[in-house]
């Protein structure tokens, strides 16, 4: 069963006073392409979290996201510079103390912790050293919950895109059977006008019956199409093959595209026939839609 490209999935986990939140993310890109977004404290999970959706993934703009926040407090400890603080108060007791005497300016003596907040290196905030091993057991295992519902969703679209491809196949294959079952009249309706023009033309003269036989029969080998509408038909078969395969088939189904409007092209350009031509146009229209839903299969 195809997989979409697209999908999201997201899971939350608890665990050594770690709240990991991890998220994916993913649209339609031709190849695999893979971006992290990251605390700036675990840059280093990048790497980790290419290699862990390596093999599940195939194809698409694959964004993870990861949160990481500490409930208890603890990855953060807030101490004051005790030494630093009473180092401004006497500073600016003894600036007050020398404007009042030498400037007659005096600065108010309220000083209040929220001057002291605004001083430089009255706080310090030391950031606890993760254990990195320890991080990453939690963002791995959360990536797997949050990977498992992707593939889910991603199946699940897939699984849309099939049903609706199916159909849009069946259409195709029986226009084509309609293709067939014109072509043996065409040769026989290229004879009879051949053999109405010479008649109004050659009124009164004896028409080579053989002559028109034989045109007819140039006409038929150069107009023929079986060999085209085998390939369609092929390339149909294979088409239906690959929407029940495990495996990503986005490209492979992309190639048949191709060849499958290679072959109407041709069979519109050999078979000159009106009621044909109106089948091409709506068997390119079929292969056009074909070719857009593809766009979205891993």
């Amino acid at each position: 069963m195809p997989r979409s490209m697209t999908g999201y999935g997201r899971a939350q986990m608890l665990e050594d006073g770690r709240d990991v939140l991890v998220e994916i993310r993913a649209v339609n890109h031709r190849y695999y392409e893979f971006s992290a977004r990251l605390p700036r404290t675990c840059l280093y999970l990048e790497e980790k979290l290419k290699s862990f959706l390596n093999g599940r993934i195939g194809r698409g703009k694959v964004e993870v996201s990861v949160t990481i926040t500490r409930p208890d407090g603890k990855d953060a400890q807030i101490a004051v510079n005790r030494s630093v603080a009473e180092g401004y108060v006497n500073a600016l007791r003894m600036l007050n103390e020398e404007l009042g005497e030498n400037g007659g300016l005096w600065l108010s003596d309220d000083l209040t912790l929220n001057s002291l907040l605004r001083l430089p290196d009255v706080f310090t905030v030391t950031k606890e050293q993760e254990d990195e091993n320890a991080v990453w057991a939690v963002v791995s295992a959360a990536a797997a919950q949050a990977l498992d519902s992707f593939v889910k969703m991603r199946e699940a679209e897939g699984g849309r895109l099939a049903a609706d491809l199916t159909g849009k196949l069946d259409g195709l294959e029986a226009m084509l059977r309609q293709v067939e079952s014109i072509v043996p009249s065409i040769a026989e309706n290229y004879r009879q006008r051949l053999y109405a023009k010479l008649t109004e033309l050659l009124a009164d003269t004896n028409i080579d019956e053989q002559r028109i036989l034989t045109e007819t029969a140039i006409f038929a080998e150069k107009t023929a199409i079986d060999e085209e509408t085998v390939r369609l038909h092929s390339h149909i078969a294979q088409f239906r093959t690959l929407l029940q395969a495990e495996e990503p088939i986005g490209r492979k189904l992309d190639f048949l595209v191709q060849e499958m409007n290679r072959e109407v092209n041709t069979i519109g350009s050999k078979a000159q026939d009106l009621s044909v031509t109106r089948l091409v146009v709506d068997m390119k229209s079929e292969i056009e839609k074909i070719r857009e839903q593809i766009q979205n299969i891993e």
